[in-house]
């Protein structure tokens, strides 16, 4: 691999921001302090940029095999490192569902020849699938998910007897999607039979209710307090459901943890008006004060990180008729962008992004030796010019789908490099496509 020397940035990472270089070697965080040199090496002047460990996103769907249309590992992984995310642990409701050890080897396989980020994969489970589940291996799979809430094909886990079995035997991580399925169907069928067909995006919020968020969570909560579960829950969305977690523990000792997604701390009911089916997403956005009670419960570490749950569609599925539109957006070129513009609107810290981006997203996942600025472990970097503005259109995406929910968005930061195990992935709308990522490891 080559060497490559980073010279004068402003590094952010654990708490703290100092200016030093980092020499990158073998695909390592080599050395990280003052005047370093180094013979033959690539020298980068960073000087007014500041460096900050890449993104790991723990929730994406990238779309394949099986909806390809939609997206696939190689774009979706592109977009990615051009929105400084490194690393990503994508989920099983892909066609077909990745309900076995093969199909999970299937899609490592296929990761391993065409992402350009690092990668790992959740290991679905259904209502029949507990032995392959159970044969999950901790120390190469992030995950196991379980939706207690409506999805693609067999995915949907409502037996209390195969929950009871996933909460108590599962040798590894529980992601869970919380949306309780029978408030769900009880609200819709109350709004179809006021308004039969002529549903609108605006009844989503009410349809897939606060209610049904809370009462799936605290479902879930109650059951890996019972078997003593590593329970993870996927992008909370009500301020209700914050006071189920606990925000004294230190990470590492938590046996609950929380995520939060980026489009839940950016848009509100009120945006509805003007994206439409564009930012429908499971679970539905909510109000201002779930937005920014998510956003505290973020910062006073009720929830530990922040993700996207990056899910992509056609324009043309986005169009149809809200009962008919798919759930679901592109966000991981402009996830760590939108986090940026919270600090620039004094929301966030640097260091706080920092921490809940990447830092604590490693230390959730045990992930090795990734997440930090530190001598020893991967280099995984993004380079970011905090004052260079870029307005999203369509042109400037890079998802297949063509599409993002912050059209006509100015941000006020950019992202100028991205480093993947070392390698010099992305440079001002470049790539570099001839290294791949690398799959995830995990200390377990």
């Amino acid at each position: 691999m080559n060497t490559t020397l980073i010279k004068g940035a402003t590094l952010v990472n654990e708490g703290r921001q100092f200016i030093a270089d980092v020499l990158i070697k073998d695909g390592l965080i080599d050395k990280i302090g003052e005047n370093l040199s180094a013979d033959g090496a690539a020298e980068i002047n960073a000087e007014g940029l500041h460096l900050l460990p890449g993104m790991i996103d723990d929730q994406v769907h990238f779309r394949e095999p099986g909806l390809t249309h939609k997206a696939d590992i190689f774009t979706e992984s592109m977009a990615a490192v051009a929105g400084g995310i490194t690393s990503f642990m994508e989920m099983p409701n892909t066609v077909p569902n990745t309900l076995s050890q093969d199909l999970l080897a299937e899609k490592y396989n296929i990761a391993a020849e065409t992402s350009l980020a690092n990668y790992s994969f959740y290991m679905g489970a259904s209502n029949d699938n507990l032995d392959e589940v159970l044969r999950t291996d901790p120390k190469n799979v992030c995950g196991i998910k379980v939706f207690m809430g409506s999805s693609t094909g067999n995915m949907l886990v409502d037996n209390e007897k195969t929950l009871e079995n996933i909460f108590s035997k599962a040798p590894i991580l529980v992601a869970t999607h919380c949306e309780d399925e029978l408030t769900i169907r009880n609200n819709l069928a109350a709004f179809k039979g006021q308004y039969g067909e002529a549903l609108t995006i605006d009844m989503h919020p009410l349809i897939r209710s606060a209610e049904a968020c809370y009462k799936s969570s605290s479902l879930a909560v109650a059951l890996a307090k019972q078997y003593n579960t590593r329970l993870h829950i996927l992008h909370i969305s009500t301020a209700k459901e914050i006071g189920l977690f606990d925000s004294a523990t230190p990470l590492q000792d938590k046996r609950i943890t929380a995520e939060a997604c980026v489009h839940h701390l950016w848009f509100s009911d009120a945006d509805y008006a003007e994206k439409g089916n564009f930012i429908k997403w499971n679970p539905a956005v909510k109000t201002a004060n779930d937005r920014s009670a998510i956003l505290r419960g973020l910062l006073d570490n009720h929830i530990d990180v922040v993700a996207t749950d990056h899910a992509p569609h056609t324009i043309e599925e986005k169009n149809q008729p809200y009962a008919q539109a798919p759930s679901g957006g592109p966000l991981v070129q402009h996830a760590l962008s939108a986090l940026l513009e919270l600090y620039h609107q004094g929301k966030m810290t640097l260091e706080d992004i920092v921490q809940k981006s990447a830092h604590n997203v490693a230390t959730c996942f045990n992930i090795d030796r990734r997440g930090f600025l530190r001598e020893g472990y991967w280099a995984d970097l993004v380079l970011a010019d905090l004052n260079d503005p870029v307005r999203v259109t369509r042109a400037n995406t890079f998802y297949k789908c063509g599409w993002s929910p912050f059209e006509g968005q100015t941000f006020r930061s950019a992202i100028i490099y991205t480093f993947i195990s070392g390698n010099l992935a992305y440079h001002k709308g470049r790539f570099t496509t001839s290294e791949t990522g690398m799959r995830l490891q995990f200390n377990r």
